[in-house]
């Protein structure tokens, strides 16, 4: 599989490479965010990995540019850059997940092929329908009132286990193994920010929430 990787520092970009290429991936490599624009179109990998601080074009808005015409292939942003700010800011840009530099390699590669593993929605092809929201699983998206409403497939993930697990409480622990995989390194942060962006997205009122409830001190659950 193919995986673009984009840092501006070629110690980084090498040490990358390197490491995919024993693991079996095919690396692509580029050096600011225009000549990742310019490989993405031309080798459609299969997997994006961005730093955010780059010349020419940031990381920000290389996910952007991506993610106008291409809602499916993973992004990863690898940054120092790494306030809660800079975070929410990426993954409200629609990208899969966030890893904060320094990294280890085996973190790196957990994140890697897990946001690959989830790269399209596991779940029924069928509609979900959650209180007045209707979810297209395949399509990944939503609809309210006629509305359309654009998900991730990660999001897509989130809203049909707590679909499938209606009025139970979902743990912190049970959404990262089921969404983001068993060898995701857990960080309840990165939850919750996924959780508030979705709340943002599918909710009326994203602060007295109807379909993502919080569970004081397990998690979240939808109440039909």
């Amino acid at each position: 599989m193919k995986i673009l990787i984009t840092d501006d520092d070629p110690l980084i970009l090498d040490s990358l490479a390197e490491l995919l290429e024993l693991e079996g991936f095919s690396p692509i490599k580029a050096n600011n965010g225009q000549e990742a624009i310019h490989l993405w179109k031309n080798q459609k990998p299969d997997l994006v990995c961005l730093d955010i601080m780059m010349p020419v074009m940031d990381g920000y808005q290389v996910c952007k540019t991506i993610r106008k015409t291409d809602p499916h292939t993973p992004i990863l942003f690898l940054s120092a850059k790494n306030q809660e700010l800079d975070v929410i800011a990426g993954l409200d840009l629609g990208a899969d997940d966030f890893i904060r530099k320094p990294f280890s390699a085996h973190e790196v590669l957990a994140r890697i092929r897990s946001a690959l593993r989830r790269a399209k929605p596991q779940h029924s092809h069928e509609t979900l329908i959650l209180k007045n929201l209707t979810i297209f699983p395949e399509q990944l998206r939503a609809e309210r009132n006629n509305v359309s409403i654009d998900l991730t497939p990660r999001e897509v993930n989130i809203l049909s286990l707590l679909h499938e697990m209606a009025n139970a409480p979902v743990s912190r622990d049970t959404l990262l193994d089921r969404c983001w995989g068993v060898n995701y390194f857990p960080d309840s942060r990165t939850l919750d920010q996924h959780i508030s962006i979705l709340r943002k997205k599918i909710q009326t009122k994203p602060h007295d929430p109807e379909i993502i409830t919080t569970v004081r001190s397990i998690g979240y659950t939808f109440r039909t």
